[in-house]
Parts: structure tokens; sequence; C-alpha cells
């Protein structure tokens, strides 16, 4: 179900037209639909049906307060990867007690913050990490639930560098280290083995990849049981893909049966916790562009728009796709096949190639599927401002983000003193 729709020859979102945020506000701009963010994240709530679960947010993949307290209002649990994120999560609203701490490089600071606050568990990805863990939290005189993260060495079909359960991985403990690890944990004064944890990648489009994750995972649980260590809950991650360009992922209940069905063929029944973050956030955005010029070349067409890799990085680190429409629909150019570049100083500063337009200068385009790590990975490369985020609800635009001004980008710097 799409929330950006044309009406009136008028690219919208939901009620909006996108003409009027860019008169209201410039370009290039973020837009997202609340409407979008809720219909996705209650699809996944729905599909469990009366099975126990938690759904995580992964706050990676959009981290706006705005987006955070929209879930946190739905009764949305949180993925965090740093303690900058529970930060914002607590601003949002969001409960701590749904709250599960993820990444390889936990530092004592972070650990302290999160076990103070009392998260729901922390994903703890090597020894060496259990062993601060524990540390720490016998310091602060606390017992803290852990799941292990281990690594299925399963393939997920995706980017490598969004892939992250195969054996070359950073993350996770292998799983024939597992058993040793959880047993070290479970001999821990300060520790509670609470859960095992499993993510095997993002952008993955079919169901085959999940399930034999969760068929191993699943093996690790029994084994586990015969050593007398109970776990009580499956966090089996994230990674539901979404379409950026024809592809047809699962659908949400397709998803979630695929996970309970193999729960129900090993004859284990125990709750699940699930941290999606691009299935929830990526079509519930777009970024807003304006054509700076048209330029021709005997090799090549380009548009030149005023948004570039500073603003949206995907295109030049992943290779990523992201569909480029007009927001005007019945464009009477002709069309061309174009480049579509940005401004930035860099040969890899195109947001997509190849695409067939009816544009001119002036026009709006809109990136689409940019509601998932595109903002978050913004920055301000060749002293560019980052651009705002606007929440359209309904009819109502709500400015969730200032865009940076000049003086923004110098704010925290200092000159030092000089001397004859």
């Amino acid at each position: 179900m799409s929330f950006f729709a044309y009406q009136g020859g008028v690219l919208h979102a939901e009620k909006v037209s996108l003409n009027d945020i860019a008169a209201q506000l410039g370009t290039p701009c973020y837009v997202y639909s609340r409407a979008a963010f809720e219909y996705q994240w209650q699809t996944l709530e729905s599909a469990f049906g009366d099975h126990p679960h938690i759904i995580c947010y992964a706050v990676k993949a959009n981290s706006n307060l705005a987006v955070l307290n929209i879930l946190a209002r739905l009764g949305s649990g949180f993925d965090i990867v740093s303690g900058g994120e529970l930060q914002r999560v607590l601003l949002a609203g969001g409960d701590p007690a749904k709250v599960v701490l993820s990444g390889v490089a936990k530092s004592t600071d972070e650990l302290r913050f999160v076990i103070q606050n009392n998260i729901r568990c922390i994903n703890v990805e090597s020894i060496a990490e259990l062993e601060r863990i524990q540390d720490v939290a016998q310091s602060l005189d606390k017992i803290v639930k852990i799941a292990l993260r281990v690594n299925p060495d399963v393939d997920a079909q995706t980017h490598p560098y969004i892939a992250t359960g195969l054996q070359n991985s950073k993350f996770g403990v292998p799983m024939h280290d597992a058993l040793a690890t959880y047993k070290l944990a479970a001999s821990m004064p300060n520790i509670e083995v609470f859960s095992i944890a499993c993510h095997i990648g993002s952008q993955i489009t079919n169901l085959s990849p999940f399930k034999d994750a969760v068929n191993r995972v699943l093996d690790m649980v029994s084994e586990l049981e015969e050593a007398g260590i109970i776990i009580k809950q499956l966090d089996l991650g994230g990674g539901l893909g979404i379409d950026y360009q024809g592809e047809t992922p699962p659908s949400a209940q397709a998803y979630v049966d695929n996970l309970l069905d193999t729960l129900a063929q090993k004859n284990i029944s125990l709750p699940i916790a699930i941290e999606p973050g691009r299935y929830i956030a990526g079509n519930a955005g777009v970024l807003l562009s304006r054509v700076e010029y048209l330029k021709h070349t005997d090799a090549k067409n380009f548009v030149v728009v005023d948004a570039g890799m500073n603003d949206l990085l995907r295109p030049s680190l992943y290779q990523a796709f992201h569909e480029i429409v007009n927001v005007k629909e019945n464009s009477d150019q002709p069309s061309a096949l174009y480049d579509v570049v940005g401004p930035v100083c860099e040969s890899a500063d195109v947001l997509g190639y190849d695409r067939n337009l009816k544009i001119e200068a002036d026009d709006l385009i809109a990136v689409k599927s940019a509601g998932a790590y595109c903002f978050v990975m913004a920055s301000n490369y060749n002293a560019r401002p980052r651009p705002p985020e606007v929440m359209v609800d309904h009819d109502e635009i709500h400015i969730v983000r200032q865009r940076e001004s000049i003086e923004d980008l110098t704010r925290t710097e200092k000159i030092i003193g000089t001397s004859d």
C-alpha cells in the first residue's frame, strides 16, 4: 500500500502536495508519511495473532524523534546499537523495558547507561564483551538479561555490505562456540541467560534464508536445554526487504507464518522478538529535490539536482537503486535517459543511472523509498547543511527536524590562538 500517490497530476504525501512542501520549506527535503509507518508496523503486529511476541523497531533505520514517538505510541519496542540511540528512544517516550541493545563494540559507558536504565536485554557478540557486561553489572549491583547473538553461517542472498550472518562476518558468535559461551554466561553472578539472538542481514526478499537460520537457532536451543540452560525467548532479528525496483518480498503475514511454522515443526513454542527497520520505514519516505540544470554531452545526459550523496548516501555506498520520479505526473517534455547527479564534488555523487525521465530545469523530483537508511547516513560533506525532515499526517505538515544552516556547521568549532 502506497501513501505517496499522484492526485490531480501532482505527487502527494497522503493529502499534501509535494509542490506545497517544496514551496514552504525548500529543497532538498525528506518527507515522511505517518500513516505509512503505522500501517507497516501494524501488519507485523497483527500477523503474530496471539503468539507471544515483541516488535523492536531498528532505530538505526530512521531515528527521528517523531518516528520513534509514533511507534512508541503503538506499543513498539526498539532495537538500538548505541547509547545515543537509547537516549533518543527515551526522549521519544519509548519504554526501556522494551529495548534490546545490539552491536559489536559496546563501550563501558554505553553498557553502564543501558544497564542503569533497565533495558530488556543485551545481545552479546563476544566472550570479551560478556566479561565486560559482568564487570559493569557487578559494579552497579544489577542482574542483566543477555542473549548470545549466534552466527548461523547462512547466506542471506543480499548485498555483501548488509549480510551479517556469514562465517566471515564481524557479527555474532560462531555456532560451534555458542554452548561454551552460554555455559560461561550461566556461571556469572550478575548475568541472567534470557534469549538467543540471530540476525543474518537486511533487504532479504525470500523466506528460505530466514527458515535456514531459525532451524539452526532452534537446534541450538535444544542443545542448550540438554545442558540445563533454558532459553526464554527467541530473538530472530530483522531483515525483511521492501520493493525498491520491482522486488516481490514476502508479506508480513507470510514472513511471520514462516517463523511460526518452523517453530511448530521443531515442536518448540517460545516468545519471539523481531527487529524490523527497513520494512517499517523504507517506503514511508521520499527525498524531495529540485532540478538545477539539464546537461547534455556526447556521452551522457545529466539531470543536475540540489540533493547529493551527502543527503542520500545509499546509491554511492551500496550502488542501491531508488526509483526517481517527476513530482509533476504529465510533463510535456520528451522522455530521455539521464543520470541523476548532485552537487557534491565526487564522481560517485549519482542518485540514479540511466533513468527514463520527462524533465526540465526547475522541476521537482522525488527519490522514493527514502524512509530508511537515508537521512541517518546524511553528512555535511562539502560543507553542505543537512536537509529538513517533514512528517505528513493526513493533511497536516509537521517539521520534525529543521534544516541546518551554514552557521550550524561551525557552531562547535574553534580557531586556536596564534602567536608572533
